[in-house]
């Protein structure tokens, strides 16, 4: 299932035409595929921009995986997938058993992911895309463009999916590409982006000068006359 996807991965960027240039980059790029890690090739893939690649050697470590063979089915053969392992307990398993490994796989890459990210190395790696604003801008029109980070509502996996928090205004906001919205938000923790701040307080930017005044006419309306009038609107019969 794994080789398939990279094959797939490889044609994608292939383009038409019977030159001999263009056999000669399909060759290359199939040859990239083959050559390229799980780790590489799922971090490539559109959608998936917001990951970096973990270290082979993190992933290695049994310290860093504690108490994950609990919450990953199929935990042993997606530890394989990661790690680009192929053993003889592969042979014989249905086409139902390979896709149930490979989202087990990314599963558990997310999970690891979400710990390695609060790591230094992890951070850094972390920090290039921020600075590359690989995750976006705020939304809000008075933070001016503040580049935002992935943050998890929750730890746990399957609660929620992935947002951007802005530094500036401290508020979350759903990614703007739909195919960052369907990450799951544990892929990337509660902890992260408020660590990674803490951790490099040059990044921390300054508050937003300004914020959005309502006016009927040009005169402000008060949040008392407002909460008093949804009051009022709600106990209507």
């Amino acid at each position: 299932a794994v080789m398939a996807a990279r094959t797939v991965w490889a044609d994608g960027g292939r383009g038409g035409g019977d030159s001999q240039c263009s056999e000669e980059e399909s060759e290359l790029s199939q040859s990239d595929a083959e050559d390229a890690t799980w780790v590489s090739w799922f971090c490539s893939l559109k959608g998936n921009e917001f990951f970096v690649e973990v270290d082979e050697e993190f992933i290695q470590d049994d310290f860093n995986l504690t108490g994950l063979g609990a919450q990953v089915p199929y935990y042993e053969y997606a530890l394989d997938t990661i790690l680009d392992v192929e053993t003889p307990r592969d042979a014989g398993l249905t086409e139902e058993q390979q896709d149930s490994i490979e989202a087990a796989a990314e599963l558990l890459y997310g999970l690891i992911h979400a710990r390695y990210i609060i790591t230094p190395r992890g951070m850094s790696g972390m920090l290039e895309k921020y600075k590359n604003i690989h995750f976006g801008r705020c939304p809000r029109v008075f933070c001016q463009g503040q580049p935002v980070l992935p943050v998890g509502q929750s730890d746990i996996p399957r609660t929620h999916t992935c947002k951007t928090f802005c530094p500036k205004c401290e508020d979350i906001y759903y990614p703007r590409s739909s195919r960052h919205s369907n990450i799951d938000g544990a892929y990337f923790g509660t902890t992260f982006c408020h660590l990674f701040f803490q951790t490099y307080w040059d990044m921390v930017p300054m508050p937003p000068k300004d914020s959005y005044t309502p006016r009927i006419f040009g005169f402000k309306i008060y949040k008392k006359v407002t909460a008093a009038a949804a009051a009022a609107a709600a106990g209507a019969p």
